[in-house]
């Protein structure tokens, strides 16, 4: 397949989700918004769609260092605030983090991702409550099926705008929001360490992975397609396993059934419903 088949209409796409959050946060009376700004392209795109959606005086954009992170990124992430002219602020997560951290001597990469993961989440879910607004995500579809985010850290969210669409899809959503260069053109990372870029730990580009994963997941080819269809057997095993191997993180948390009326199994209401 080429890239051209990922393409989107970057205008109706826009104006699809930016009714989309006005809508859901409407239902549930909120009219305010907080995300985690990065200085990646995916926050940065939620964040355009939020402002368009609510006004910026109603995004609040949330920098959330630590102290191995990137100067860069903060540098980023406030060009994006002041693009789009939300409302930015710092908090510095190193203390929060290196409490745990050092307590449980944890020296496991991963072990100390996920805990900076989640110390941001607890950020932004105690600053919902002060900024009156709900949190919105941030990770696309791309990152959801490999399972590269945190669940219960920047994989948690009220309402994700992006989380339908592929990476080559945020970048296309990404230059028609008009968002910064630097933005849109540096190497995705979850800027948990020096040098950390997000292509070098799945060991293959976000580009190989948009396309198989367009043909596995809305084709639905089966493996012996993919590899008719190009694709080396070796990579196509590797991403069929991790789009099963992480299913769980895509789920609600999964509740034993005991009663006749057992909820995420028979009591399945809209979110809206009661309202």
């Amino acid at each position: 397949m080429t890239a051209h088949q990922l393409d989107i209409q970057a205008d109706l796409v826009e104006e699809v989700l930016v009714r989309f959050l006005r809508s859901e946060a409407g239902k549930f009376g909120f009219s305010r918004c907080l995300l985690g700004l990065s200085g990646g392209i995916d926050s940065a795109v939620a964040a355009g769609l939020a402002v368009r959606a609510f006004g910026p005086e109603n995004v609040l954009g949330v920098m959330m260092p630590y102290r191995t992170s990137d100067p860069a990124s903060e540098r980023d992430a406030l060009e994006v605030a002041e693009k789009l002219g939300l409302i930015g602020r710092k908090v510095d997560i190193s203390p929060m983090a290196d409490g745990y951290l050092q307590a449980e001597d944890v020296q496991d990469r991963m072990r100390r991702g996920n805990v900076m993961a989640r110390c941001r989440m607890i950020v932004l879910y105690d600053l919902s409550v002060e900024w009156g607004g709900l949190v919105i995500g941030t990770s696309n579809k791309t990152e959801a099926l490999l399972g590269y985010s945190t669940q219960f850290g920047d994989y948690a969210s009220a309402l994700n705008p992006i989380g339908d669409l592929y990476k080559h899809q945020v970048r296309q959503l990404a230059r028609h929001l008009d968002l910064p260069a630097s933005v849109i053109e540096k190497a995705p990372s979850a800027d948990l360490f020096a040098g950390q870029t997000d292509e070098q730990e799945l060991g293959f580009t976000y580009e190989q992975a948009d396309r198989l994963l367009y043909l596995l997941v809305d084709e639905r080819y089966d493996e012996a397609q993919l590899v008719e269809a190009g694709f080396e057997r070796d990579f196509v095993a590797k991403v069929v396993q991790r789009v099963a191997a992480n299913q769980y993180k895509r789920l609600p948390p999964i509740i034993a059934k005991l009663s006749s009326r057992t909820i995420n199994h028979d009591f399945r209401y809209l979110r809206s419903w009661g309202r």
